[in-house]
């Protein structure tokens, strides 16, 4: 607050000249009397910013109990409630059950014994008895009292009782969902955004081989922008690598016991996404024509979700629904994990080119609406397919292969940002395309160079996908590796 000078100065306030300190804050001079004042007011000062914090917070708790976190709780704790009564309910069935079952005996001897209490009261009201019927009475008593001794004697609960536990739930489990994190095109990507055009390597770019450092052949990227890492779908090498930022050595997070069909092992994978929700991937095993979860908190613990699919890649809406692309088939189709349906959402009508049908679907984009992007392979075009629609709409490319900037020449990964653009891996043209909304040519994003490992060059680039920031992430399959291209913001 302030700092004692020897000497002497002329007050700010009195302007007289006397003794003085020095306030550190306003770096001004005050005679004791005045600097008293000048503390006092800074307390006034301090005393008005407690106050408006007392106000905010109590406007903060009030937004906090309008939230629906309140309701949410609230849902909980009469399920908490209810499930309590329930099991209370049934376990003071079971009690009363055991308890008359135990005393079934009991209760039998003491109903021979009213009826011999009876027999003594009618004979001595009638005075009508003789040695027989003293006899029948005390043989009676006597076996009364045997049947007591017996039951003193039986194991406590009785030994023919048991619990059975049915595989019905008493009480209905009950979770918390939380929202599956937005697809990319919540990305808020500016009109005419430019990226630098030399891309930088992230993951592999080793040669190709099955080292951690390596990859062969990869295909499929996903990017947690939580953990910011990278999960690569190693096709060649039967295994999903997670690759962390800066790091020189992947992590093998699934696979990577060799080519095979047990629960523990993949053939040749071509995606894999995280499902946050479960803490799991959710892998293309296309080899083994199956897509399968594999949990991230336990590596043997994995579980097929769709079988007999020769899967090409997968994605999943806000909703949790998976989408896949079958190459066989030419369709895909969304399905809830764990659940049989299947429902085609795009293709379906045979190979062909018309706009009902597909041709070698591989890599798809789902934005916030269920619409559906899909590379058609080997017709050379991007077809986006609206919730429901029964025939798609051509974005990107569909004339004919080539190079023009009209043309895609076997399209792989792709991406729309929340302004519609369409970003096509062009794999042939080792070149990655932007579309805009109805335009009918398309501009380069970064490559073009020609086929080459310079880093401004591709060869056969296939994923595709950008980090919240906007930074481009491109498979480029045979260099085997990930080139990330920042967003040029220079330009």
């Amino acid at each position: 607050m302030a700092t004692l000078i020897s000497g002497k100065e002329n007050c700010v306030k009195c302007e007289k000249e006397r003794a003085t300190s020095r306030c550190t804050g306003c770096l001004q001079y005050f005679c004791y009397s005045h600097f008293k004042d000048h503390h006092q007011e800074l307390n006034k000062q301090l005393d008005e910013i407690e106050v408006s914090r007392d106000i905010f917070k109590q406007i903060l708790d009030l937004q906090i109990n309008r939230t629906n976190h309140g309701l949410i709780l609230k849902q909980i704790d009469e399920w908490e409630e209810n499930s309590i009564k329930i099991i209370q309910q049934t376990a003071n069935e079971c009690r009363e059950i055991v308890f008359q079952y135990a005393n079934r005996d009991i209760h039998q001897i003491e109903v021979n014994l009213i009826k011999l209490t009876d027999q003594l009261t009618e004979m001595r009201r009638e005075d009508d008895f003789n040695e027989i019927d003293i006899k029948e009475l005390v043989e009676s008593l006597s076996h009364l009292k045997d049947q007591l001794k017996e039951t003193k004697e039986e194991p406590n609960p009785p030994s023919n009782l048991s619990i059975q536990q049915t595989f019905t739930p008493l009480v209905n489990k009950i979770s918390v969902i939380i929202p599956s994190p937005q697809p990319p095109s919540s990305l808020n990507m500016k009109t005419r955004t430019k990226w630098k055009q030399y891309g930088i390597t992230v993951a592999g770019g080793n040669g190709k081989g099955n080292r951690f450092n390596q990859f062969s052949s990869p295909r499929g990227i996903y990017i947690d922008d939580d953990e910011q890492s990278i999960y690569i779908a190693d096709y060649e090498n039967h295994r999903v690598i997670e690759w962390r930022p800066d790091a020189m050595n992947g992590l093998i997070v699934a696979g990577g016991n060799g080519q095979g069909y047990s629960l523990d092992q993949l053939d040749r994978p071509t995606d894999s996404i995280l499902d946050k929700k479960n803490n799991a991937l959710i892998i293309c095993d296309r080899g083994n024509r199956r897509v399968i979860q594999w949990s991230a908190q336990n590596e043997k613990k994995q579980e097929i979700l769709i079988s007999n699919i020769y899967c090409s890649r997968v994605a999943m809406d806000s909703e949790g629904c998976l989408y896949v692309s079958d190459w066989d088939k030419n369709e895909v189709v969304r399905c809830k994990p764990g659940e049989p349906h299947r429902l085609i959402v795009a293709g379906g009508h045979g190979k062909g080119e018309h706009r009902n049908q597909l041709n070698s679907p591989t890599y798809l984009f789902v934005d916030q609406d269920r619409t559906v992007y899909v590379s058609d392979y080997h017709n050379n075009r991007v077809m986006k397919w609206k919730e429901g629609a029964r025939k798609g709409t051509i974005v990107a490319g569909g004339q004919g292969q080539g190079h023009s900037r009209s043309q895609l020449d076997h399209p792989q990964g792709i991406v729309v940002d929340q302004l519609g653009n369409v970003y096509v891996a062009d794999c042939w043209n080792h070149r990655v395309m932007c579309w805009r909304p109805g335009e009918k040519r398309g501009s380069v994003v970064v490559g073009g160079n020609g086929r080459g490992d310079a880093s401004d060059q591709f060869q056969y680039p296939v994923g595709l996908s950008f980090d919240r920031k906007g930074n481009l992430y491109v498979v480029d399959q045979s260099n085997h590796r990930v080139q990330k291209f920042n967003i040029d913001n220079d330009d």
